[in-house]
């Protein structure tokens, strides 16, 4: 199974992992899945560090790194997935979260969060 995670999610995985639920943290070590965090993440962790909203303990280049060395792989955002977040309900309007949704539709692939307003759009979209 292909499982995206969700900015949130991405972050806990890396440094947190037992905030994770354990049927979580075993799908993210299965061998049969591949693990993905999306550009649109890092992005958005960027951005928030630059503007001061967070204080992440971790730079960008840290976390892209730590999430490569994991065995996570990276899902660049591409023209599709922009142009389909523009057709979604607006059951959410943060932007990056909204491109999360686009990116696991299209792939496809499931998305994990623990933003509960997410699980609206698509059976895709895994809450935890």
């Amino acid at each position: 199974m292909r499982l995206l995670l969700d900015t949130h999610i991405l972050l806990w995985a890396l440094g947190e992992p037992k905030r994770l639920p354990k049927e979580v943290r075993v799908a993210l070590e299965s061998p049969d899945n591949e693990i993905l965090f999306s550009a649109a993440s890092i992005w958005e962790i960027a951005i928030k560090v630059q503007i001061g909203r967070a204080n992440f303990k971790a730079s960008p280049d840290e976390i892209i790194q730590a999430a490569l060395n994991s065995g996570f792989a990276e899902l660049p955002v591409r023209a599709e997935h922009g142009a389909r977040s523009a057709s979604l309900p607006l059951h959410h309007r943060d932007p990056f979260d909204r491109l999360l949704v686009a990116q696991a539709i299209s792939e496809p692939c499931r998305l994990v969060t623990a933003d509960a307003a997410l699980g609206a759009y698509s059976e895709l979209v895994i809450v935890v």
